[in-house]
């Protein structure tokens, strides 16, 4: 559905003013990245929030992060990848050559995508991505093991530059057991901060106030902002 302009303008304004809200409750100095995900939305929207002034955008799908480019390469837009990354769709993804891959999973898809940077003489932005909540149906690295791999990563794949973490808060509605998830991760990050960690990326629609008072510097928001 094609929203008009002075609907997706309050829509933005209260998802702005939401975080304003959130990252003064942390500090006056918070700085948040907002990325817009564009998942189930037109590419007219997309164009409207833009002229609203928003730049960056996500997509969760290879596929779709290819068109969407393709359909807005006038614009300067800054695109994230933030969906589960396929190894066969790996040397499609470094061609695009998107701002940040937020999704960097496991070791392995770490390895198979510095091997494929390396052949192409190619470099990426990446943040791994920690499952906190534990949940089977979530991917990522668990917590204990997140400050090794990322080391690892950092050690052994010199195509990737990794510039933080990301995480997707526990699928429930306890908030308690949300707020836990984004504290793990938080704690992970602030570990990872002297290794040059700068991203710590948490939050989604629901979720995205409590993701910044738990110390999230960018959050990924789709149906807040286009419903």
């Amino acid at each position: 559905m094609i929203l008009d302009k002075e609907h997706l303008r309050a829509n933005l304004d209260e998802v702005i003013w939401n975080i304003e809200e959130a990252r003064i409750s942390v500090s006056e100095h918070h700085i948040v990245q907002l990325v817009a995900v564009g998942k189930y939305t037109e590419v007219e929207n997309i164009v409207t929030l833009y002229k609203l002034g928003q730049r960056a955008f996500g997509e969760n799908q290879v596929q779709q992060l290819k068109a969407r480019m393709a359909a807005l390469e006038e614009l300067p837009l800054e695109w994230h990848m933030i969906g589960r990354l396929q190894k066969n769709k790996i040397n499609n993804l470094i061609d695009l050559r998107p701002s940040l891959m937020q999704s960097l999973d496991s070791l392995s898809l770490a390895e198979e995508l510095n091997k494929k940077l390396d052949a192409k003489e190619a470099k990426m932005n990446c943040l791994l991505q920690i499952n906190s909540a534990r949940e089977e149906t979530k991917s990522g690295v668990t917590p204990e093991e997140a400050q090794d791999i990322y080391l690892q990563i950092k050690e052994s794949c010199p195509n990737i530059t990794l510039k933080g973490v990301m995480t997707i808060g526990a699928h429930t509605d306890d908030t308690k057991l949300i707020q836990q998830s984004f504290e793990t991760t938080q704690s992970i990050y602030e570990k990872l901060e002297k290794e040059g960690a700068t991203v710590c990326s948490m939050g989604m629609s629901s979720d995205y106030a409590l993701a910044i008072k738990c110390g999230s510097n960018l959050i990924r928001v789709g149906s807040a902002l286009f419903r």
